[in-house]
C-alpha cells in the first residue's frame, strides 16, 4: 500500500462527526483524536483505503512468519488468563466458547494443553486465515465470518483484534457477534485502549509493521455495541480491555465483574478445572481478575 502522510490538520469524528484533532504522526501517518468519544483514529483517507480493500499490511506469508511467535507467546501466557477471566466474569453457565479472531489458532492449542478434557468445547473463527501449515489443527478451528457459524457461544474473547480494523470493520464484527451471542453471554476484547497509548504505550500506534489503525474506549465501544443490545463495561484497572455483554436477567449480572469471580456458575468453575492439569487455568483467572484491581 502507498504510504501516506495526512497534511489534514482538523476533521470530523469517524464514529460521532464530533471535531476531532491531531495526536500524533506515526510513520508519517496522522492520527486523529476525539474528545467527544474517546477514539483515536489514523489518517481518513488511510481508513477508507482500506475499507475499499487495500491494506496497510499484506497478510502474506511473511507477515504470518513474523506474527507466529508473538501469536504463540502471547496464546501460551496472557491470552490464556483472559480466557479464564471471561469465564468467571460470565453470568451464565458456558457450553461455547469462541476465540474471535484466532489469527493461527494457536490459543486453540493452548486451550489444548491446559484445559484437554474440555477442548471440544472452545472454537476459533478466523475470516482471514494463514495458510494450512501455519494453523492450528484444532477441530475446532473455523475460517470464516463469524456471523455464519451456524451455533451461538455463551463466552469468548477477541485479542488484539479491533486496533487492526477500521470503524466499519468492527461495526460489522459487532454485528457478527450479536448473531452468534447467547442470552447473557459475555465476550473480553483485550485491546489497547486510549488511557493505555496516551500514558503506558504510546508506540501501541504502527500503522505499517503491526498494523493498528485504530485505539478504542470504553465510550467509544458503546457507539459500536450498544445499539446492537450489547453492554460495555469497564475492567477496573486494566487499560487494555473491555467487556461485552447481553443483558438477561441473570441476578449475577447486576453485580461489577470483580465481585462475579466469586460467584461463577458451577459449569464455568469445571470448564476451568481439568482432570489432567489440575486447577492451575481457575488460580490463573481468579488472580489475573484481581491483580489490576
Amino acid at each position: 500500500m502507498t504510504r501516506f502522510k495526512s497534511v489534514s490538520e482538523e476533521g470530523d469524528c469517524l464514529l460521532c462527526s464530533n471535531p476531532a484533532v491531531p495526536f500524533r504522526v506515526v510513520d508519517g501517518v496522522q492520527y486523529f483524536e476525539c474528545d467527544a468519544c474517546d477514539f483515536i483514529f489514523a489518517d481518513p483517507a488511510l481508513i477508507a483505503a482500506i475499507d475499499a480493500g487495500e491494506s496497510p499490511r499484506e497478510y502474506d506469508e511473511d507477515y504470518w512468519r513474523s506474527e507466529l511467535e508473538s501469536a504463540r507467546d502471547r496464546s501460551f501466557g496472557s491470552s490464556l488468563a483472559r480466557v479464564g477471566e471471561a469465564l468467571l466474569y460470565c453470568a451464565v453457565p458456558v457450553r461455547k466458547f469462541i476465540d474471535i479472531g484466532t489469527g493461527p489458532g494457536f490459543l486453540l492449542d493452548a486451550v489444548d494443553r491446559y484445559l484437554p478434557t474440555s477442548s471440544s468445547s472452545f472454537y476459533g473463527v478466523e475470516k482471514f486465515p494463514p495458510d494450512p501449515e501455519f494453523r492450528s489443527r484444532h477441530a475446532n478451528y473455523l475460517c470464516g465470518d463469524l456471523g455464519d457459524m451456524g451455533m451461538t457461544f455463551e463466552c469468548g474473547v477477541c485479542v488484539e483484534v479491533v486496533e487492526h480494523l477500521t470503524p466499519a470493520m468492527v461495526a460489522s464484527l459487532a454485528t457478527s457477534l450479536r448473531k452468534v451471542a447467547a442470552p447473557g453471554s459475555l465476550f473480553l476484547f483485550n485491546t489497547g485502549l486510549t488511557d493505555y497509548v496516551r500514558n503506558e504505550d504510546p508506540g501501541y500506534l504502527d500503522p505499517f509493521h503491526r498494523g493498528h489503525i485504530t485505539c478504542w474506549s470504553e465510550s467509544a465501544a458503546r457507539r459500536m455495541f450498544e445499539p446492537l443490545g450489547f453492554r460495555v463495561l469497564p475492567l477496573r484497572g486494566k487499560t487494555w480491555a473491555f467487556v461485552v455483554e447481553v443483558p438477561s436477567d441473570d441476578p449475577r449480572q447486576q453485580m461489577p465483574l470483580a465481585d462475579r469471580i466469586w460467584s461463577a456458575p458451577q459449569a464455568n468453575l469445571d470448564l476451568l478445572t481439568d482432570s489432567e492439569m489440575g486447577s492451575v487455568m481457575h488460580i490463573l483467572a481468579r488472580e489475573s481478575a484481581r491483580a489490576y484491581q
